[in-house]
């Protein structure tokens, strides 16, 4: 009798109407922050609730260089324009200066960079970011490309 109890409740525990609920939670957490692209390859994505954007560059740029073997980080509380040199990325094939797509105070880096520089290859949108500003014009985002058109970009 507890067995066939226990075999109900852990049975109800994966019904399709429950497990339908969890991707509508999935959807609205990846809707939260906005990925905009610059045509020299560089992405932000801006946390609404904060202002804060996250910098890197794509992984069509980190293919594009090859192994990256050194970062140069930027420093926290430097202010930067749009179109200002942020960084600048070292690989076994060229070096390349990293552009910051937005104006604002950088308040954040990824200091894991400076050990493990090829994070931006393996892990460019999640672990390879390079610097988190605080965005001071929000509406410079709305001159950047979204994912289809840049994904159209980079097809040319």
């Amino acid at each position: 009798m507890f067995r066939r109890a226990l075999l109900t409740q852990t049975a109800a525990a994966f019904r399709p109407a429950r497990l339908a609920q969890r991707p509508a939670l999935v959807l609205s957490l990846r809707g939260y922050a906005t990925r905009r692209y610059t045509p020299e390859h560089e992405w932000v994505s801006l946390d609404a609730s904060s202002g804060v954007g996250t910098i890197g560059i794509t992984d069509y740029a980190a293919k594009a260089l090859g192994d990256v073997v050194f970062v140069e980080i930027p420093t926290v509380g430097t202010a930067v324009d749009a179109k200002e040199q942020l960084s600048a990325v070292e690989s076994v094939k060229a070096a390349s200066d990293v552009y910051s797509p937005i104006s604002g105070e950088v308040v954040e880096v990824n200091e894991e960079l400076g050990n493990e520089p090829s994070l931006i290859n393996s892990s460019p949108f999640e672990k390879g970011w390079i610097a988190k500003i605080k965005v001071s014009d929000k509406a410079q985002l709305e001159t950047l490309m979204d994912e289809a058109a840049y994904a159209d970009h980079i097809k040319e």
